[in-house]
């Protein structure tokens, strides 16, 4: 059964800080992305995330993609250390001069133990044993699951409802796959779709602006996916959740950045904090 998510049901997936809340309280993401070639990925997903709103984005990364994300967010941390939650992928180089180091900081992550977002190159990891130990979600595109699953892409984009439903199953994880329907399906077949995005978002980096924004919300989360194996298929509805309303604020974000026309995705993520700010309002949730 399809499920249809809304920007307005996005609202129960924000967390709206309190005048007791700290940095550490609020959310710490960690993010392995971006390589020399790909140094951009990185700096799109840390915008993204601190513009969603968390307490902290740590952020491990190559010397070049480093550089350009302190240049642009002086608030990230550019060590390694405690997160909530990891996002690791987006603009990995899987066969640059920094393999060994990339890989060294993929293993801290994933030996973290914490909720994952796994994007891009970082996606393979779903089969990992510390992967599977931890609540985790996938946001590939068509060619990435086709990839994925071992299918052509044109199998995909035939039926996308069965492709998504099958992989999430056989790779035991939540999988958002990612288009101009978005659908987020969990092990156990629950599927919620989203059609907030616009024709214009089919762009170069909206797709690491979106992982950085899921990452955000699983980091300000993450205490809520911390539950007895009893209660696994609880869990996957809530990463669900929060996956479809990471789909449904990257959508309503690139329509306002757009007003009808192109847009880059730094201007996407400039409108995410009013979408937010918007959403909440009319939820009646504002603080």
């Amino acid at each position: 059964m399809r499920e249809t998510v809304t920007l307005l049901d996005a609202a129960a997936s924000i967390r709206v800080p309190v005048e007791t809340d700290d940095k550490y309280s609020r959310g710490v993401l960690g993010i392995v992305a971006g390589s020399e070639r790909y140094p951009g990925a990185a700096v799109l997903a840390v915008e993204a995330a601190l513009r969603t709103g968390v307490g902290m984005v740590r952020y491990l990364g190559p010397a070049r993609a480093a550089d350009l994300v302190l240049a642009r967010r002086p608030e990230a941390v550019t060590v390694d250390g405690r997160a909530q939650a990891w996002l690791i992928g987006s603009g990995l180089d899987d066969g640059g001069d920094s393999e060994a180091l990339a890989e060294a900081r993929v293993r801290s992550a994933l030996d973290a133990g914490v909720p994952l977002v796994l994007d891009a190159t970082g996606l393979p990891l779903a089969r990992d044993p510390r992967a599977r130990a931890v609540p985790r979600v996938l946001t590939p595109h068509a060619g990435e699951l086709a990839r994925l699953s071992g299918v052509d892409r044109a199998a995909v984009l035939a039926d996308p409802d069965a492709s998504v439903l099958d992989a999430a199953r056989t790779l035991d994880a939540v999988v958002l796959l990612k288009g101009a329907t978005t659908r987020v399906v969990t092990p156990a077949g629950r599927m919620l779709v989203v059609a907030e995005a616009t024709p214009w978002l089919a762009t170069a980096g909206a797709g690491d602006a979106l992982a950085g924004l899921l990452g955000a919300l699983v980091a300000t989360h993450a205490r809520e996916l911390v539950a007895p194996a009893s209660q696994d298929d609880a869990i996957a509805d809530r990463l669900a959740e929060l996956a479809a309303a990471a789909a449904a604020l990257h959508g309503a974000a690139a329509r306002r950045a757009s007003a009808g026309g192109p847009f880059t995705v730094l201007d996407l993520c400039a409108a995410i904090p009013a979408v937010i700010r918007d959403v909440l309002a009319h939820s009646g949730r504002a603080s």
